[in-house]
């Protein structure tokens, strides 16, 4: 019987744009010995992996997770030192970074947790962060998806610079490695050219596993082309396994073994021992919430500045967004299909920064987590509670052991490697494949 995978995002301060203000709640994206209690936590609960996601720029009212955080590399590297299993996961800009030094950082993070690393594939959602880096202007859309897939090309050139076995370490003879398994990508390409060989060893991996989150046509076949774990914002059943159904699809079309992409519908619970206590912790949240940090998160996710509209009339039509496109969507969809006014859909977008809220008793979330993985309409989910460290561990220590019990969830980790936990092959090198 096959099993889900369970990833878990990790806000310092909740996912919840007020989820800092509930009471025993702990918060700080900055705060290292609440997170590394958060990911024993996950790890305890044998999840497949933590993740961290990362913006480029700051600016009042925007989610107090992202205002202040940790460059999460940094912290990944020292979350390796305090864990065994559980896989480190981290966003990086491929509009805003080197592929050289991307492909260092992550293979770096992937030997020091002995193989535990992935790199989430992001072209950059802000385009504040251009003047961050000397840049006039944020690329279009389409742009940014064409460097994209040429710098994932580089960076995994540069991870096989060396066989596997390269290092040989002969001290009688006198050899440390064997150069004839090293190889120089020599990459000039439209967008980079790259010289090589990367001056490390091939990571315990192969390749650290590589995540997307691609919505838009475009980056569904980023996704379909790349990824093996695709983040996805559907916030119905149906919609989630026709979205499962086509990147699987493509991921066929492009010679892919569509097995090995795995679909994670993000997910934001919140028990209760009764839905009406679930709600009445909703409803706590809602009495706590800043309400131009909300409307800036349904802003950035919709891609237009919603302050000149009325909050109590319906969602306005607005121009196709260039940044979110996948978020814009279904949060636009959502609202037609329910007719919700702007106020309800920017309260829906800061309960769960736009993913799909999920309220109920242990066995109901459960429930309903099993008939969207028995439906095809996701292979696991990325838990996204609201608050720290209360709302995590309430799913850890009661939900966990419901999906257990029904064999849908592990019972301990099978292997060291996050590959291992997701049952992906790790890539061959090359020149393996040209051996034979």
């Amino acid at each position: 019987m096959s099993q889900m995978h369970l990833g878990l995002f990790v806000l310092g301060t909740g996912h919840h744009v007020a989820g800092w203000r509930m009471p025993g709640a702990e918060a700080g994206a900055e705060n290292f010995p609440l997170i590394q209690r958060i990911a024993r936590t996950a790890e305890r609960g044998k999840f497949d992996f933590v993740f961290f996601a990362d913006a480029l720029n700051a600016a009042p009212g925007m989610h107090p997770s992202v205002l202040v955080r940790l460059e999460p590399l940094t912290l990944l590297a020292a979350l390796a030192a305090t864990t065994t299993h559980i896989g480190l996961a981290a966003t990086c800009s491929t509009t805003y970074t080197e592929p050289y030094n991307l492909a260092r950082y992550f293979a770096s993070l992937d030997h020091i947790s002995g193989g535990r690393a992935a790199w989430n594939v992001v072209t950059g959602a802000f385009a504040e962060a251009a003047h961050n880096f000397g840049r006039m202007a944020h690329p279009p859309h389409e742009e940014r998806y064409a460097i994209a897939a040429e710098f994932v090309k580089v960076v995994r050139g540069l991870w096989d610079s060396w066989e596997d076995g390269a290092i040989v370490m002969d001290r009688a003879g006198g050899r440390f490695a064997d150069a004839s398994k090293l190889h120089v990508l020599g990459h000039d390409g439209p967008h980079f050219a790259v010289k090589g060989p990367l001056n490390m060893s091939r990571p315990p991996q192969g390749h650290p596993v590589l995540i997307q989150a691609g919505a838009s046509d475009t980056g569904r076949d980023l996704a379909a082309a790349i990824a093996e774990i695709v983040f996805a914002v559907q916030q119905d059943q149906d919609s989630s396994r026709a979205f499962a159904e086509d990147i699987r699809a493509r991921a066929a079309r492009m010679g892919r073994d569509p097995r090995h992409v795995k679909i994670m519908p993000g997910v934001s619970p919140i028990l209760g021992g009764s839905v009406a206590e679930a709600r009445a912790k909703l409803d706590q949240l809602g009495e706590f919430l800043d309400p131009v940090a909300a409307l800036r998160v349904l802003s950035e996710r919709l891609g237009t500045d919603l302050t000149p509209y009325d909050l109590d009339g319906p969602v306005p039509e607005l121009p196709e967004s260039t940044i979110m496109r996948g978020h814009a969507a279904i949060l636009t969809a959502l609202a037609r299909r329910e007719k919700l006014t702007l106020r309800q859909l920017r309260n829906v977008a800061a309960g769960a920064m736009g993913h799909r809220l999920l309220l109920g008793t242990p066995e109901m979330v459960a429930d309903d987590l099993e008939t969207w993985f028995r439906a095809g309409a996701a292979d696991g989910f990325n838990i996204m509670p609201p608050w720290f460290p209360g709302a995590f561990d309430d799913f850890v220590n009661e939900v966990v052991p419901i999906l257990q019990k029904r064999g849908l969830f592990r019972q301990d980790y099978a292997g060291r490697t996050l590959r291992d936990h997701l049952g992906l092959p790790r890539p061959p090198h090359p020149a393996s494949l040209t051996a034979t």
